[in-house]
């Protein structure tokens, strides 16, 4: 890639309700700065678990990124990254020490057999909206052409979101 490329921005939601869940979520954008470039990171928020209700809280955070990776090899990164700090997918929706999702890549719209961008349940989860709107709030989604302000006023199900500590 040449220099003068523009770098996309980025948004990452990040979960865990195994472990030190703190401690987690720190150690993934550790490995995140690895290879991208941290530009905003929200506060922790503590969440209730969605699907699978038998399981500890989430902590929750977003964070805004630029790097020289496209969709696909972001999208391995973040799995290798997830592997590495020892998440095992047992049950859907179910406990995980660590959950990295792409939530944003610029305006981009992707759909491929594992990976959709933006992220097909966002808009729906007051987990992901609440962290985003604290880093941008007035960004737009490029399919539903709602900024995440509007998108936060639109939550059917106010699932508890409280910022922790």
């Amino acid at each position: 890639m040449h220099s003068t490329m523009k770098m996309p921005d980025i948004y990452i939601g990040i979960g865990s309700n195994l472990g030190d869940k703190e401690k987690n979520i720190r150690r993934a954008i550790g490995l995140i700065k690895k290879k991208c470039k941290i530009l905003k990171i929200s506060s922790l928020y503590e969440t209730e678990p969605v699907g699978y209700k038998k399981q500890d809280l989430f902590l929750n955070c977003a964070i805004k990124i630029k790097a020289r990776l496209n969709p696909r090899e972001l999208f391995i990164f973040l799995k290798s990254i997830e592997k590495k700090l020892g998440r095992v997918n047992i049950i859907k929706n179910g406990p995980r020490i660590i959950d990295l999702d792409i939530l944003f890549y610029d305006d981009k719209a992707v759909k491929t057999i594992n990976l959709a961008i933006p992220h097909p349940r966002l808009h729906k989860r007051a987990f992901v909206l609440e962290p985003l709107g604290e880093i941008c709030n007035g960004l737009v989604h490029p399919i539903l052409k709602k900024s995440i302000k509007e998108l936060k006023s639109g939550l059917k199900s106010k699932k508890w979101v409280r910022i922790y500590k």
